[in-house]
């Protein structure tokens, strides 16, 4: 899938664990009738990329995976999904 728009907020490379994992927060912004601002996480080189190669207000075409999955917690069931960008370019 892909998602093309403009860049309207690029967050912080931040890193979790011992095992080098890495990730950063991307907002862009459909260029539609009825705009709409949507969050991709780009991991490990590609957060790099994005926080080294762009710039707010530059516009993208984002290469996108959808990902899910389930969370269980005191026999509660809650599903939360993520975007994930693995491409990206001007």
């Amino acid at each position: 899938m892909e998602l093309q728009g403009k860049l309207i907020m690029i967050g912080e490379v931040q890193s979790f664990g011992t095992n080098g994992f890495t990730k950063l927060d991307a907002v862009i912004e459909t260029q539609e009738q009825y705009p709409q601002p949507i969050k991709v996480e780009f991991h490990k080189d590609k957060a790099e990329v994005v926080k080294n190669q762009y710039k707010v207000g530059d516009e993208v075409k984002v290469g996108i995976n959808l990902r899910g999955r389930e969370y269980t917690k005191d026999n509660v069931t809650s599903y939360f999904n993520s975007i994930i960008g693995w491409k990206i370019e001007k």
